[in-house]
């Protein structure tokens, strides 16, 4: 069983984490969802295409303006508590490095601490065991957070993958985090060229196979970008084509910025594997 926040996920299920980013400039939306009320719309939004949690961040992956503790509580927390009074049991992450910065999330309702740097701040996990969270532990191949990788290369970046992933894991437990509340993430695009990112994508069974609960961050990433020759506004086929992909080969949560398409390529393919029934069988049957 995995467990997010008050939801309790069974094995077959697959799991939507919408994003919603308070950032004035975000790679995707360029600062859609800064203000405060078009993030909480935003919310509302996703909630009704199908989304089974959101994801708040403060700060872009990227490289960019600085931005400091203080600020990013300003950004993340007042929306954490919007969400949380607008929809009681819904699941809320919190998608920072920074302890300060989840301690204060937690505080105000979230229920899962992204983290998204692979574990830069040794404090994440044990802030999210005294408040009874969750924790994604994410593999960024050792990088700082907000840099971008250059010429990084692996012996065997899955198996780099696993052993990274797996150790913050075992070590989120050992400071008291729940068990079915610890998720990993291959970390596509951070510390990764394409290649390894296709190549993460083509062997994630080998971390599903670890046992934890694999998390995947595809949405409009580079690596599609790359892959298929496309810009940014043109890649919700190539991510929804590594969606379906990653489901198929046991993947459970997935964080996007198109819910509703998401929501329906999952659960095609939960209706594929024969975990979902379809909807209605009319066909043949008239």
């Amino acid at each position: 069983m995995l467990r997010l926040g008050a939801l309790d996920v069974p094995d077959g299920r697959f799991v939507v984490m919408a994003i919603v980013n308070r950032t004035p400039d975000s790679f995707y939306d360029r600062g859609a969802t800064y203000e405060l009320a078009a993030a909480v719309e935003r919310v509302d939004q996703v909630v009704a295409e199908g989304a089974d949690m959101v994801d708040v961040g403060g700060v872009k992956a990227a490289p960019g303006e600085e931005v400091s503790p203080a600020e990013e509580i300003r950004r993340t927390v007042d929306l954490v508590a919007a969400i949380r009074a607008a929809h009681p049991a819904l699941p809320i992450s919190i998608d920072t490095w920074r302890a300060p910065v989840a301690r204060e999330a937690l505080a105000a309702g979230a229920d899962v601490v992204n983290d998204a740097w692979g574990g830069v701040d040794p404090r994440l996990a044990e802030v999210a065991a005294e408040a009874g969270a969750g924790i994604v532990c994410t593999h960024a191949g050792g990088l700082p957070p907000r840099t971008r990788p250059h010429r990084v290369a692996y012996d065997d970046v899955v198996a780099d993958i696993v052993t990274r992933t797996t150790a913050l894991a075992e070590a989120a437990v050992a400071s008291g985090v729940d068990r079915e509340r610890v998720l990993v993430d291959p970390g596509h695009d951070f510390g990764k060229n394409t290649r390894h990112s296709l190549e993460a994508t083509r062997r994630i069974g080998e971390l599903v196979d670890t046992g934890w609960p694999v998390l995947m961050a595809l949405s409009n990433k580079d690596f599609v970008g790359e892959t298929l020759d496309v810009p940014l506004d043109q890649r919700l086929t190539g991510t929804l084509a590594a969606t379906a992909v990653s489901a198929w080969l046991g993947a459970r949560v997935f964080r996007v910025h198109d819910a509703a398409a998401t929501r329906q390529t999952l659960d095609m393919v939960a209706s594929i594997q024969g975990t979902r029934p379809p909807v209605r069988t009319v066909r043949g049957l008239a």
